[in-house]
């Protein structure tokens, strides 16, 4: 689902120049991260002991949010990240993408945004990896309660990292949080475009439909969430607002 944490890719780009045999131990603990994230911990935290610096680091990271410990691994990218800094290795402000994602999904809005202004203002993201900064930017943002803030964020997000449909997912629903229905119609469309089977997406189309007074279109995307995802969180607001137009189920 959309709505949920978005999780750290796994397919990571090889470092730099750092060695083949931290190179192949870097896929290899990254491999076993995906696998079996408790041993990828265990075995990242020996190799930060051998000396395996902002490496281990990261993979310690990416193996503690497979088992769902976003605090610490929130920690990990950052101490990852401040030791790239150390050896001036250039993919320190991943390093600090990846601990803002994290901290976002830890419930700490305030580090994120620390975090992810450190990688932005960087200048040394791009492309995608900058418009997924951006988005996750926008939604502390959110959190924190400056939508004008989180607005340039998501527009940035849209932008750069155009086929994520989480992107126009999240600058629909705050275009309709702020009013702007126009908008929000015009980016939820985007997001049914990339992802039409998410219940997520339909939920919200169905919201912004029905602020816009298109019933049979509110109608069909809420039924479409219970089909999709029966018993969901999604699935329970959706009925909620077929509840309030006396629609069949």
């Amino acid at each position: 689902m959309l709505l949920a944490v978005l999780m750290l890719q796994l397919a990571l780009p090889l470092p730099p120049a750092t060695g083949q045999d931290a190179k192949a131990r870097f896929t290899e603990c990254i491999g076993l991260a995906g696998a079996d994230p408790e041993k990828a911990e265990a075995a990242a935290l020996e190799w930060q002991g051998e000396g395996g610096g902002y490496l281990a680091r990261q993979c310690r990271g990416v193996a503690l949010s497979n088992q769902g410990k976003w605090d610490a691994a929130a920690g990990a990218f950052e101490e990852a990240a401040r030791e790239a800094d150390a050896v001036k290795e250039g993919r320190s402000p991943d390093f600090w993408a990846q601990a803002g994602n994290a901290w976002l999904a830890a419930g700490d809005a305030g580090k994120a945004r620390a975090a992810l202004d450190t990688a932005i203002d960087s200048g040394a993201l791009l492309g995608v990896a900058l418009g997924e900064a951006h988005l996750d930017r926008g939604r502390a943002r959110v959190a924190a309660g400056d939508l004008e803030g989180a607005r340039s964020d998501l527009d940035r997000a849209t932008t750069h990292a155009a086929d994520n449909p989480l992107a126009w997912l999240l600058s629909a629903t705050l275009a309709r949080r702020m009013t702007d229905l126009a908008r929000a119609d015009k980016d939820i469309k985007e997001a049914l475009r990339r992802s039409p089977e998410d219940a997520s997406i339909q939920l919200e189309a169905g919201n912004i439909a029905a602020l816009r007074d298109d019933l049979v279109n509110a109608r069909a995307a809420w039924s479409r969430v219970i089909e999709l995802a029966p018993g969901s969180p999604q699935a329970n607001a959706a009925r909620k607002g077929l509840d309030q137009f006396g629609a069949e189920q």
